[in-house]
């Protein structure tokens, strides 16, 4: 390929790039000598490397240029160009350098006199110009003997873009392919979840271990690339660990696991100025729920579909959603000296409201958490008295007017199934629920363990009160599900008679003498036994302990 009538007519501000690409060859020996000028800027012009994606940084204003000639020996090449931009829109184009019509000799000038001003206008022609920030590719015949310019200028702020140029479209391609419609369904809206469905990329049934979808979610807007998601995170001030980014993370994260970016740590949601931003790769799943919303916000959600050998994705067309509101939550009326056990579902049912009218000045509120984590809010004639999460049996004494409206809202602060007694009375004299020890632990004595028998303790009171012990048999592996689904407020109703030890009564005026030991015996060696101890008071409401769980030794 001759170049030496090139370097005559290029204008000269295209000559002032700083780089060099080995895939374009240098003019022959013949040549050299015609463009000795040209020559220097040649081999220090910004060069676009050929099956490469390139990122590209453009300042405000300042446009940058590349250069690419694509190989030598075909009369027509087909090559195409993609451009993502990973922020604010950008304006490019692609311009093409094509020898005159007319002969032209070794130094470049033709027989017929014409201005340098007019051969280099008939040299130079535009073949596409975008304006935008969506990703965009073009696609074309190259003609070896020209020579391309592709212009990008960035006119709102600093910012960059990648840019990836192949000649060679038989072989696969760098980026996923996106589905004949590329559209995400919303097919579900609930108060704190979106349940979302879209069409399979055809790179999933081709590369299935290689291909993943990521869903992102936030309440800002729609992003058009998952490099412009990346610019807009960092963007927020958040410090991305040093090992870890956003359009690397999919092969990094197990599937159905949520990835948040924090200020301080890998946590489950991103906290930004613009509200949450999460990510959620679900291998090559095409439907998701969306948990843990909040209800009655807009949210945007984008798929992307990622190919982890390459971390290439393509977009899906983004779109948005609106959560229901929260229903509003069942009132319940309280009643003097009447509890009532209220179990929240941590997933569907997350509130639960009491009221309570007062026939005296001064009320008792008494709570005990049963299982699971439940935070409290009392207001009186709608102005907050005590908030706080449960542990325990929990006691409120408040004081205000006749008939003053108290309102009790629950809220389980888990997923799993919370649960809790109330009562609410004026006299706090009479009591329903026992006096408690400073803990509700059983205590086993390791050194008093034999193959048929156990010695176990647990802390009384200064008031008289019955207490009854219970034990039962069970496998190491049910040893977990058995401390988690423990209630502390169930009593021994639910348990059969066979796992009843013995029920004694006990007390001490004296606070560090009030502990009990039992020994109990007639147990199978080498076997795990989970022992329980319920505490009575004087209405008969129990309360449970800790359940303990020990083994008998294997040989004595």
């Amino acid at each position: 390929l001759k170049m030496s009538w090139f370097w005559l007519y290029l204008p000269l501000h295209l000559l002032t790039a700083t780089c060099l690409c080995n895939s374009i060859k240098a003019p022959t020996p013949s040549s050299q000598q015609s463009f000795k000028t040209g020559l220097f800027s040649f081999y220090h012009s910004l060069i676009l490397a050929d099956g490469k994606e390139t990122t590209i940084h453009l300042l405000k204003d300042i446009p940058k240029r590349y250069y690419f000639v694509l190989e030598e020996g075909r009369v027509l090449a087909p090559f195409s160009i993609t451009v993502t931009p990973c922020d604010v829109p950008i304006e490019w184009s692609i311009l093409v350098y094509k020898s005159p019509p007319g002969k032209a000799t070794p130094g470049g000038h033709d027989t017929q006199e014409v201005s340098k001003s007019q051969k280099a206008s008939s040299l130079v022609s535009t073949i596409f110009n975008y304006k935008g920030n969506s990703v965009e590719t073009y696609m074309g015949m190259s003609s070896h003997s020209a020579l391309y310019l592709l212009e990008f200028l960035s006119t709102e702020r600093d910012t960059h873009i990648t840019v990836y140029l192949t000649s060679d479209t038989t072989s696969g391609h760098l980026y996923p392919e996106l589905p004949m419609d590329p559209r995400i369904d919303v097919v579900g809206i609930g108060p704190t979840t979106v349940t979302l469905a879209w069409k399979h990329s055809p790179s999933v049934l081709q590369h299935r271990e290689s291909i993943q979808y990521c869903l992102l979610v936030n309440e800002k807007h729609n992003y058009k690339s998952l490099c412009a998601a990346e610019t807009a995170i960092r963007s927020s001030g958040m410090k991305l660990p040093p090992t870890l980014a956003l359009s690397l993370s999919p092969y990094l994260l197990e599937p159905q696991q949520v990835m948040i970016l924090s200020n301080s740590e890998l946590s489950i949601i991103n906290k930004v100025s613009s509200g949450e931003v999460r990510q959620v790769c679900m291998g090559t799943k095409n439907t998701y729920t969306v948990p843990n919303l909040s209800p009655s916000t807009q949210y945007y959600f984008d798929v992307f579909i990622v190919n982890l050998l390459t971390n290439a994705s393509a977009a899906y067309t983004g779109t948005f959603a609106r959560t229901l509101e929260e229903p509003e939550p069942k009132v319940t009326e309280l009643k003097d000296g009447k509890v009532i056990h209220v179990v929240l579902d941590g997933k569907k049912q997350k509130f639960y409201s009491l009221q309570y009218q007062a026939r005296h000045k001064k009320i008792h509120f008494t709570f005990q958490l049963c299982r699971g984590q439940i935070r409290v809010h009392i207001t009186r004639n709608g102005k907050t008295v005590a908030s706080e999460n449960l542990a325990g049996l929990r006691y409120f004494s408040l004081k205000g007017k006749l008939l003053d409206t108290y309102s009790v809202q629950l809220r389980s602060t888990e997923e799993s199934n919370s649960s809790v007694k109330v009562l609410a009375s004026p006299h706090f004299h009479k009591p329903l629920f026992p006096l408690l020890p400073e803990s509700l632990k059983i205590k086993s004595f390791s050194k008093l363990r034999t193959c048929r028998s156990v010695t176990i303790a647990w802390l009384g009171t200064q008031e008289e009160s019955k207490y009854c012990v219970y034990r039962k048999r069970i496998e190491e592996d049910q040893i977990w599900r058995e401390l988690q689904s423990a209630d502390s407020c169930s009593g021994p109703e639910s348990r059969h008679k066979s796992e009843k030890v013995l029920c004694k009564y006990f007390y001490d005026l004296n606070l560090q003498r009030a502990v009990t030991t039992e020994t109990i015996k007639g147990l199978e060696a080498g076997t795990l036994y989970l022992f329980d101890v319920y505490l009575f008071g004087p209405s008969g409401i129990p309360v449970r302990y800790h359940s303990k769980v020990v083994k008998t030794r294997k040989k004595c």
